[in-house]
């Protein structure tokens, strides 16, 4: 197995994955993934040692970013579905509370998820709070969608929606113009919602991570850092899939 690149910095080894992308014309992309994985998107034909370059110049970036995620997990306890533990909708924690009955049935109900089951087992009661955290996200991220897209005067409609089961992205743009979103995204603030449509919607019109990009998702919502780095912080809480292997 060939190992993966890695940069040293202090006494810690940090390991990096290259991704070559056809798309990409210039710049080079270093991102922290929620699940602390530092990943690198560079053009094709990219030189090897501009690469490692990069990434002298990017790890305190780095570095800090992944140590923060690392320290935020540790503070995430695995999920157990059963009555008393808290989970999120819309950036607010609500307490969980499974009865056992003869209908399947999810509500929220003054501060409280109630889940009715005929099995209340973790791995039912897991299915059913998914099944409707789903069923919301679609409602509320076509909304948020429509009222966003129709306040960007380049765009000509809508485009396409997909709700999608994904470990480490919370949205994605496909060449072809349709928007794909992560339907635990909807356990997170309306704000981290708003902003994650628009980083989407600018990639219809810059399909990389340029300036051009930044300054377009800057114009249409400007106050996105500070959104991003809240939702950064609290992705671990936000996607089991990372803390409940």
């Amino acid at each position: 197995m060939t190992a993966m690149p890695s940069f040293v910095y202090g006494d810690k080894t940090y390991e990096y994955s290259v991704q070559l992308v056809p798309s990409r014309k210039k710049t080079i992309l270093v991102q922290v993934l929620p699940d602390a994985a530092v990943e690198v998107k560079a053009p094709l034909h990219t030189d090897k040692q501009k690469i490692i370059e990069t990434m002298k110049k990017r790890a305190r970036w780095v570095v800090r970013h992944v140590e923060q995620i690392k320290h935020n997990n540790a503070q995430v306890l695995p999920r157990e579905y059963v009555s008393g533990e808290t989970h999120f909708y819309l950036g607010r924690r609500y307490q969980l509370k499974v009865v056992h009955s003869d209908i399947n049935q999810v509500k929220l109900n003054r501060g409280m998820f109630m889940i009715e089951s005929t099995n209340t087992s973790p791995e039912k009661i897991k299915s059913l709070l998914e099944s409707w955290y789903k069923e919301h996200a679609r409602s509320i991220f076509q909304k948020h969608l429509n009222i966003i897209a129709s306040n960007i005067d380049w765009l000509d409609k809508v485009p396409p929606l997909t709700i999608r089961q994904m470990k480490k992205q919370w949205g994605s743009c496909s060449p072809k113009g349709r928007i794909s979103l992560n339907w635990n995204l909807v356990k997170a603030p309306t704000d981290c919602i708003a902003y994650v449509i628009t980083h989407e919607l600018c990639h219809l019109k810059e399909h990389n991570h340029s300036k051009r990009f930044y300054a377009l998702q800057e114009l249409h919502y400007p106050n996105w850092k500070p959104v991003k780095a809240g939702l950064d912080n609290i992705a671990e809480a936000l996607i089991p899939n990372i803390t409940d292997k």
